[in-house]
């Protein structure tokens, strides 16, 4: 019972990702299971998409209405979004604070909007080669909601927002884990054992 208990960090190291976790949606491609069922699943496991979980793997489990979900919602938001913003206007107007003002709004509004949008695109193909950059613009993404709204639509058309991403360092995941394991595994038949001498003098 031990020795079970002592395999999992093993293959936690080998896998070079979130390694062995139970049987779940998309660890079927890993190796170790033989098929058989209630059997420890090991080897890298996908990483979970927000809406989508694990679905994106084998593209099942309702992944044609998740997209359609996703890319419906967040256009609704976006206009819903863009009312209460058009609602905030006509509040300026009333207040009468000048047209200075109300075109430094519009600025302001359209920039972070921009700037969400690409932050937000640009994150569904690659990671953020600096996280704490990335982090200090997590307000001005907020500000520009619509934005970041936007690119979730349209790229929801084409597949699920960061599916090419976490494909690609799934399937090298995979790669370097069956690398390793036959690496390890080998096959001791084909070792060849060093010849005892047997002549006596």
């Amino acid at each position: 019972m031990s020795e079970n208990h002592e395999a999992s960090p093993n293959s936690g190291r080998a896998s070079g990702a979130a390694a062995e976790s139970g049987p779940g949606p998309g660890s079927g491609t890993a190796g170790g299971t033989g098929g058989e069922p209630g059997a420890v699943r090991t080897g890298p496991q996908p990483e979970e998409i927000r809406f989508f979980g694990t679905t994106w793997v084998d593209h099942d489990g309702g992944y044609g209405l998740r997209r359609a979900g996703v890319a419906v919602g967040s256009l609704a938001a976006a206009a819903a979004g863009c009312l209460v913003l058009r609602f905030a206007y006509q509040g300026l107007e009333t207040a009468e604070t000048g047209g200075f003002v109300n075109a430094l709004v519009v600025v302001m509004f359209a920039v972070c909007s921009a700037v969400a949008f690409r932050k937000t695109w640009e994150g569904f193909a690659r990671r953020p080669a600096d996280p704490a950059r990335d982090e200090s613009l997590r307000s001005l993404r907020m500000i520009g909601f619509i934005g970041a709204l936007l690119a979730y639509f349209f790229r929801s058309l084409t597949e699920a927002p960061g599916e090419k991403l976490r494909r690609g360092e799934y399937e090298t995941a995979l790669a370097q884990y069956e690398k390793r394991r036959s690496t390890r595994a080998g096959n001791p038949a084909a070792r060849k054992k060093p010849k005892r001498n047997t002549k006596r003098k």
